[in-house]
């Protein structure tokens, strides 16, 4: 019984890459020959699969909460004094640990695919679902080779050196992770559908539409984590900001770029039969990018806050993503004749061309990330020296493709399918247009002198006037009822809208918290006091606190106005019992309208020096953010685009990309 718990996560694992390969057999036998394989046979694969994952993190949660040092990932990561909601997230904490969470969810997405699929004559359908079996393969295999956290210690330790600091003062680390691994993992869907319809030489919006749900699901929850890392960021590690262009931060944002470019060109071949190909390469990159960040992650190959050390797992990824890249592109090239349209012309001066124009800029978006991102590991490789790219050559690069996008999101919702024409755009665009200047105006007149902001909320404003106006424009009456009857019945399109305006939102909170942040850095005595943000800022006291797994000390400064105490904020170090390396904390005080934050730059028993920071409209950057993510879960309940289930002919087909 000594082993149980080890035991039992690696048959667990055992049992999830048995039914991976057995599903991938099923799945491209059924392709091919319909009539040898049933149903019953791929979901009881799936099913297999997914009771396999959730007994490999079964165990390896269960082993964390019982202090079961035999584990080798727990004598690793895990501390008899590390509270219990950090003992939970300490299973995908580190390396071996986070691969059980992808499999995990993996298995999840490949379980409801598999729901999906009614009968085996569905070769779209039962082609995806091998190709899904490979994908989930891979990732069990590394779970029972260069990743597993299973191995079991003849002579376990007594205790652990517990999570890293940094993964173990916030909450935060309960949802980053999770909800990048369900955007990450969940645009597996598309790519398998995609390189299924390749095989079989199927053109049409088929594999589209029967994913459009899954890339939905996994953009929103990519977005959430994006926003949620960022958020974490700025209120954990104290440096006063929340994107760093670190590698790994970048190594998620590609990824999120070009699947934003993707659902936009979706929409476009749904509607009017366009982009076919394009989408086809979308949907490759898309989850090539997820397993190149994976990569940049779980290596050391870059310099990173996030980066886990050096092991097997960074070159298996590597390998896997240089499969990926080359069998899908080869794929494409062999197949992408009988795929592509032919038939249709496009206009800049329409809906589509605008969505085209939104798709390169954000492609080109994607390139410039990943060009600054993975430069300096080549170099590295061919020169042997060690160069990087820093901040400035992504503000200078991000800034003007920042604007450009927000010009094309802007223009979007004025332009008709097929041909616009200058009245008609004048027509849709003149109030808008007149709500953004007048925002402008009353931006400069408060005394916002930078030509970026003005503009950026002239576009920003303009944009969520449009959405306004379409809105009153269409809906059946104006009452609240009749609001909300034209936006419950339209999900979809005013999902979009709701990211559209989300997007708006975080543009001007970046504009205007980065143009007009004040910063001071400061040191005081017990008692002494400065100014700052217009209030009377006083050291008080520092003081020391242990706790069972760190020893936290803090400082006290009091915010007076007037006169009357406004705020206490208590910035900190904290030093862990078996990781004494010095974590601070900042003290953030948000309101609507600004943020004040503060951190320890230097604690001593006579003095502390702190920086000082004052953004205003923070709060409206996680606002934007979520309301982002929101409206790609809002376009998600549209029951309009629900797909059905089994083949099209190709009459169906190509009706309906018509």
């Amino acid at each position: 019984m000594k082993y149980t718990l080890p035991a039992a996560g690696w048959a667990g694992a055992l049992l999830g890459l048995a039914a991976s390969l057995v599903l991938a057999l099923y799945g491209f036998r059924a392709q091919r020959h319909p009539d040898r394989v049933r149903v019953s046979q791929l979901r009881t694969a799936t099913t297999l699969m997914a009771v396999g994952a959730a007994l490999s993190m079964i165990a390896l949660e269960t082993a964390l909460l019982t202090d079961d040092f035999t584990m080798s990932y727990v004598a690793e990561t895990h501390s008899r004094a590390t509270p219990l909601l950090y003992t939970i997230t300490s299973a995908w904490s580190a390396l071996d640990g986070s691969i059980v969470l992808w499999a995990v969810i993996l298995a999840g997405y490949v379980l409801f695919a598999g729901r999906k699929i009614t009968d085996t004559t569905d070769r779209l359908g039962t082609g995806a679902l091998g190709f899904m079996g490979l994908v989930a393969a891979f990732f069990f295999g590394l779970i029972t080779t260069v990743a597993n956290p299973f191995e079991i210690l003849p002579d376990p330790p007594a205790d652990g050196p517990g999570p890293n600091p940094l993964l173990r003062n916030d909450i935060m680390v309960a949802i980053h992770p999770p909800l990048l691994y369900l955007g990450f993992v969940g645009f597996t869907v598309s790519f398998a559908y995609a390189m299924s319809a390749l095989v079989i030489r199927r053109a049409g919006v088929d594999w589209l539409v029967r994913t459009r749900r899954a890339n939905l699901v996994a953009w929103s929850f990519l977005t959430a984590g994006l926003v949620v890392g960022a958020w974490w960021s700025y209120e954990v590690l104290g440096w006063g900001g929340y994107w760093a262009w670190d590698p790994v931060e970048n190594a998620a944002f590609i990824p999120w770029l070009v699947a934003t470019a993707f659902i936009h060109s979706a929409v476009v071949q749904v509607k009017r039969g366009m982009l076919q190909a394009w989408n086809f390469v979308l949907a490759l990159a898309t989850f090539g990018l997820t397993i190149l960040g994976t990569f940049l992650t779980r290596s050391s190959v870059v310099a990173s806050v996030h980066s886990f050390t050096q092991s097997g797992v960074g070159p298996a990824l590597l390998g896997f993503f240089i499969v990926v890249l080359v069998g899908g592109f080869t794929l494409f090239a062999l197949r992408g004749e009988a795929v592509a349209n032919r038939t249709r012309s496009l206009r800049l001066a329409s809906r589509e061309g605008l969505f085209l124009l939104n798709n390169l800029l954000l492609c080109l978006f994607a390139f410039v990330v990943l060009l600054g991102t993975v430069y300096p590991i080549f170099v590295e490789a061919f020169t042997g020296n060690q160069v990087s790219v820093g901040r400035p050559f992504f503000d200078r690069m991000a800034v003007p493709l920042s604007f450009a996008l927000l010009l094309a999101m802007g223009a979007g919702p004025f332009t008709p399918y097929r041909w616009a024409t200058p009245p008609l755009l004048w027509s849709r665009m003149r109030w808008p247009l007149l709500a953004g200047s007048a925002a402008a105006a009353t931006v400069t007149l408060a005394g916002i002198r930078s030509v970026g902001v003005v503009v950026v909320v002239l576009l920003a404003v303009t944009i969520v006037a449009a959405a306004i106006r379409h809105l009153l424009a269409t809906a059946p009456n104006r009452r609240p009822s009749g609001l909300w009857r034209l936006i419950s019945g339209q999900r979809a399109y005013w999902g979009g809208q709701l990211a559209h305006i989300g997007v708006a939102v975080v543009a001007v909170a970046i504009a205007v918290a980065g143009a007009t942040a004040t910063r001071t850095t400061v040191t005081l005595d017990p008692g002494e006091s400065t100014e700052f943000g217009g209030y009377t800022v006083t050291f008080d006291r520092t003081e020391q606190h242990t706790e069972p797994d760190r020893v936290q000390r803090d400082a006290h400064l009091s915010f007076h106005s007037e006169g009357e105490l406004a705020w206490t904020a208590t910035p900190k170090l904290e030093s862990f019992t078996n990781q004494p390396q010095a974590v601070g904390i900042p003290s953030v005080w948000s309101t609507p309208g600004r943020d004040i934050y503060v951190a320890l730059a230097q604690l001593t028993p006579d003095t502390i020096t702190v920086n000082f920071y004052r953004y205003p409209l923070m709060s409206w950057l996680w606002a934007g953010g979520f309301l982002m993510a929101a409206g790609g879960l809002w376009a998600l309940t549209d029951r309009r685009h629900r797909p059905k289930s089994g083949d099209r002919s190709p009459a169906e087909e190509t009706t309906a990309s018509a």
